[in-house]
């Protein structure tokens, strides 16, 4: 499946109903007055977040959406029948934005969540409403108003409790195989990942958390460098945050240089993420050149204040350990 996070949509309401001009014409009711009824209202186009659902993709080739106009007003005093309302489906986390003005329009963080993106127009009056004793047989009724019309962008910004950066190919995806049942794919290159994959970790019964796996971020990506802005928002909702660091064969790259040159880039697209609880593991630690690095990693980082563990996925070799550590960051309170 194709993930989609960000789609622009038209989105229009449905026209209200014309209110209706009639009189009475029954036998024996020489002075029946007006029997014009109201148009219906038209109906209103309405977000709502599913946990069903985790991408954009049904939206993606949609360009304009309309709910259904309100019936006209008939004789008879009949009024006309409502347009039916149109529900779109959408991901817990995404906001909705206005495409002119980018102005944040809803945030549907929650299911069940929902959002009037257009609202229908009134349905007119019939002539029954404009009967008064000077004016017994009113010819006049209203026309139906316009439904609203406005273009939005749907933005889904991943929700998780724990998120899982570092650059390409240092093991994130093969880390999040091997504690979920998320199936990333996993090769021996950079950029393996170019979507951000969910798993759920279990660790008993009542005691499970959501993990992301946020594709690769290099220097330059909150300047949109690789795959740049388009994943680092997923970051924006994590509760905690794994940095994963691993050795390099490049003797030109360091595991501490690696580190620093993402935590500035996580600075430069937001400094409320340094503030994230946040830990730390050297990945691979099956690799001999890796235990090495491990050693002189833990020293210097936890100098810094860092919890900094090794992990090897492939044995899992400190998995249990890094688990455990992330738990118990959760169960802490949200402003601890």
């Amino acid at each position: 499946m194709d993930f989609v996070d960000e789609v622009t949509l038209e989105v229009v309401g449905g026209d209200g109903g014309n209110g209706c001009v009639a009189f009475r014409r029954e036998k024996f009711v020489p002075l029946g007055g007006p029997s014009g009824g109201d148009g219906g209202r038209g109906g209103s186009l309405i977000l709502e977040a599913h946990d069903r659902m985790t991408t954009l993709l049904d939206l993606r080739f949609r360009k304009v959406v309309r709910a259904e106009r309100g019936e006209d007003g008939r004789g008879k005093d009949q009024f006309g029948k409502a347009g039916a309302d149109v529900r779109i489906e959408v991901p817990v986390g995404t906001q909705v934005y206005d495409d002119e003005s980018g102005a944040l329009l809803a945030d549907l963080d929650s299911a069940g969540a929902e959002f009037v993106a257009a609202k229908g127009g009134r349905g007119g009056r019939g002539n029954i409403k404009f009967a008064t004793p000077y004016d017994r047989a009113p010819r006049r009724a209203e026309a139906g108003k316009p439904g609203e019309r406005r273009k939005i962008r749907l933005e889904l910004k991943l929700l998780a409790d724990v998120g899982v950066v570092g650059f390409p190919n240092v093991g994130k995806s093969t880390f999040i195989a091997t504690v979920s049942r998320a199936r990333p794919k996993v090769a021996d290159y950079p950029f393996t990942t170019l979507v951000p994959n969910l798993g759920v970790v279990s660790l008993g019964v009542d005691r499970t958390f959501v993990i992301a796996d946020i594709p690769g971020i290099i220097e330059g990506a909150s300047e949109g460098a690789g795959l740049g802005l388009r994943f680092l928002k997923h970051v924006e909702r994590t509760r905690v945050l794994l940095h994963m660091i691993s050795v390099d064969p490049d003797p030109k790259r360091d595991p501490i240089i690696d580190f620093d040159t993402l935590m500035t880039e996580l600075e430069r697209f937001d400094a409320r993420l340094l503030e994230r609880p946040m830990i730390v593991t050297v990945s691979k630690l099956d690799l001999p050149e890796a235990q090495e690095a491990f050693d002189r990693v833990k020293v210097e980082l936890e100098e810094r204040g860092y919890q900094v563990f090794g992990v090897s996925s492939a044995t899992r070799t400190g998995v249990e350990p890094v688990l455990l550590a992330l738990e118990s960051i959760l169960k802490q309170p949200a402003d601890a």
